[in-house]
């Protein structure tokens, strides 16, 4: 599970990284465009990278809340993309609303994992 976690973090790191080089390629003339564009490819970076700390560390259930929420969030602005260019099937939507649903499943794995789970995940860990 941990690398599915892992691979997924990075997928989210490639997309919002694809996401800012597109923002660029576009909005180059246009620096208010921009800079809210490349914001959010900031914002996708800032969530991969919380969620590859948190695949690091699956007994820290308050960074797996953070990480559920954030992840909430990046679902949100990725809906609100949809429904801004009028195509909720946009590949571009449906490349983060996957990457984050099962980011979002793992965040709240973490965030729900109960004391005897953390016995056994941290038992596991120290080998």
């Amino acid at each position: 599970m941990r690398t599915i976690d892992r691979t997924f973090g990075w997928l989210l790191v490639i997309a919002s990284l694809m996401h800012s080089a597109g923002s660029y390629m576009v909005y180059q003339h246009k620096p208010e465009l921009l800079l809210w564009s490349e914001a959010a490819g900031l914002a996708g970076l800032l969530l991969a990278g919380l969620n590859l700390l948190r695949a690091g560390r699956p007994l820290d259930r308050a960074l797996g809340w953070v990480s559920f929420a954030g992840c909430l969030g990046w679902l949100a602005v990725a809906f609100g993309f949809g429904v801004v260019v009028g195509n909720l099937l946009d590949p571009r939507l449906l490349v983060h609303v996957i990457v984050t649903l099962v980011l979002a499943f793992m965040s709240l794995r973490t965030a729900m994992r109960k004391a005897a789970d953390e016995k056994m995940a941290g038992a596991a860990i120290d080998r």
